[in-house]
């Protein structure tokens, strides 16, 4: 087995998704989640963090010039040998001096098809309040690399969430959580099993039932 790649997560709130990952974590997992970056003090991410035994870290973002909010970032991330970084509900651009010292190296989960309902102010609520009004009928999260801009980077996976026509966004939200959870991690594996062997990830494909759609998803 290649040797595991040391992670990090950035986090901004509950860490639902950080919570996946740790729930995911085995002796054999390609990556080690060894550092938790949070930009706000008393999130839930911090909590979930310190019950698995993972080291974090608070770096605020809020009325901070960018590149003193790189600098911060990225001596932490040197301290602690960080390889790969996986946003976690990290609701802050990552400033562009990261961006370029980890390429392809930094994953995120969106909770929409992208490209659609992607870029700036589409987070949370807003991004299905937006795909219920669309009237699409799929939807369901992304998992992508990050670069410069909102939710362009290349797509590593998505996972299709059929809308049901008395969906809320609440109800719609709460679906594609779900789904979120078991994509992210898969996605992780997958990407960084490449990484340590030294090839390119390329996409996640999967057959049959690897994907099970909304209804399914318990």
């Amino acid at each position: 087995m290649s040797r595991a790649l040391k992670a990090a997560a950035f986090a901004s709130g509950e860490g639902t998704n950080l919570q996946a990952l740790i729930d995911h974590q085995r002796a054999n997992t390609p990556w080690r989640l060894s550092l938790l970056v949070c930009n706000r003090e008393g999130a839930g991410a911090l909590r979930r963090a310190e019950a698995a035994g993972v080291a974090s870290a608070v770096i605020p973002t809020k009325d901070r010039e960018p590149a003193r909010v790189a600098g911060e970032t990225l001596d932490l991330l040197e301290q602690h040998d960080i390889e790969v970084i996986f946003l976690s509900g990290y609701l802050r651009k990552v400033p562009t001096q990261v961006v370029e010292r980890f390429p392809r190296l930094i994953l995120n989960v969106h909770p929409a098809l992208l490209p659609a309902f992607g870029g700036k102010g589409m987070y949370g609520i807003n991004v299905h309040r937006a795909v219920i009004e669309s009237g699409v009928r799929i939807s369901g999260p992304t998992v992508h690399y990050v670069d410069e801009e909102y939710d362009n980077g290349g797509i590593v996976a998505q996972w299709p969430v059929p809308l049901k026509p008395t969906d809320t966004p609440e109800e719609l939200a709460a679906r594609v959580l779900r789904a979120e959870h078991r994509l992210y991690p898969m996605a992780a594996d997958h990407v960084c099993t490449a990484l340590a062997e030294g090839r390119d990830p390329g996409p996640l494909t999967c057959t049959g039932d690897a994907y099970r759609l909304a209804d399914d998803v318990p």
